[in-house]
């Protein structure tokens, strides 16, 4: 039974979001305590216990303290069967966040596997969909067919917002030696800027979306690249907006390497009160900061690669070695041994061999 201290180093749903994902594929059995100590909030929220149920139905496993404001979890895995699993949050928790913990154990699972998950598409300290789908999906169609449809989005409080995955992985835990290593160290060539800006429909009369997209291309224009954000509205529960652009380059000036993609990407997110150009320039000034960093992978989708470099190999170099980056190593190593190295003046973490 390994043994997970739930406030270590970053000490957030991170750390349980990864470790269920981890224990699904190896078969081994967890238990985590001090779950979230140190948040204004401590133990499970509605997001993890639905983590956790969704995996014992895709994997058969079993679970106990699987109840809100629980700081203890013990999670049994069973067999990962490909199946569709349902799962809706109740809440604008954050269905990025609730995928960590899926998307391993079904790209792993040897046949195809259909989500349909309902909850946040936007919210505060949470990948958003646009992020997730035009950054983190790109790198993981190296290890599996996914099809990513948003059905609608959700916004704070209410949520409402909907996503569908079709996955079929084409590979199984013993035969992980065969699949592509991941090995983004170079940024390259700024081949283009793009973006997608966002808004409930009562918004579109102030022009929200566009204004958003306006103050990001204006504060983006010193590139020199092409840049096109496109402007969409939706009809939410609650009013909500945002914006997430991505930056995409190439080692060879005249094509991209869809095999290998490098971007680079930040978001930022309308709140009441907050100006339609503020949210843009926020998002614009992000990017710019990544950008400039020279680094392959930007310090958010760094998070969420750990596992997946950890599981199927190779290097990446980011833009800065976060707490979030650390704490997934540190749960990665107590499924697989130390199979991680960690270079931070260099900025570069890599896949070693299994001690």
């Amino acid at each position: 039974m390994i043994q997970l201290e739930g406030d270590n180093l970053e000490g957030g749903g991170q750390l349980v979001r990864n470790a269920l994902a981890l224990s699904a594929i190896t078969g081994k059995p967890f238990e985590v305590s001090n779950i979230r100590k140190g948040r204004n909030v401590p133990g499970l929220k509605a997001q993890h216990i639905h983590c956790v149920e969704a995996l014992k139905k895709l994997c058969n496993a079993k679970a106990e303290g699987v109840e809100p404001g629980s700081a203890w979890l013990r999670f049994e895995p069973g067999q990962i069967e490909p199946k569709t699993v349902l799962v809706d949050i109740g809440t604008a928790g954050s269905v990025s966040l609730l995928l960590q913990s899926l998307l391993l154990p079904s790209i792993l699972a040897g046949g195809k596997v259909r989500l349909k998950i309902r909850g946040g598409t936007s919210g505060k300290w949470a990948m958003p969909f646009d992020f997730f789908n035009e950054l983190f999906v790109p790198q993981l169609k190296r290890y599996a067919d996914i099809d990513c449809k948003l059905v609608r989005r959700g916004y704070y409080p209410k949520g409402g917002g909907e996503i569908e995955l079709k996955i079929r992985g084409r590979h199984t835990f013993q035969e992980l030696e065969s699949a592509p290593k991941i090995d983004l160290v170079r940024q390259g060539h700024l081949m283009q800027i793009k973006g997608v800006s966002h808004a409930s429909s009562d918004l579109e009369k102030a022009q929200v979306a566009e204004r958003q997209a306006r103050a990001a291309k204006q504060a983006l224009s010193r590139l020199n690249a092409p840049i096109q954000i496109s402007s969409q509205y939706s009809e939410t529960i609650s009013t909500g907006s945002g914006i997430t652009l991505w930056a995409i380059f190439s080692l060879q000036e005249d094509d991209v390497d869809v095999n290998n993609p490098i971007r680079l990407g930040a978001d930022a997110l309308g709140e009441p009160g907050k100006r339609a150009e503020m949210v843009g320039e926020e998002a614009a000034k992000r990017l710019l900061r990544e950008i400039g960093s020279g680094a392959a992978v930007d310090s958010y989708l760094a998070d969420s690669l750990i596992p997946f470099i950890a599981v199927f190999g190779g290097r990446f170099r980011t833009s800065e070695i976060t707490g979030h980056t650390k704490t997934g190593a540190y749960v990665v190593e107590k499924f697989l041994g130390r199979c991680l190295e960690i270079d931070d003046e260099n900025r570069m973490i890599r896949k070693i061999q299994t001690e």
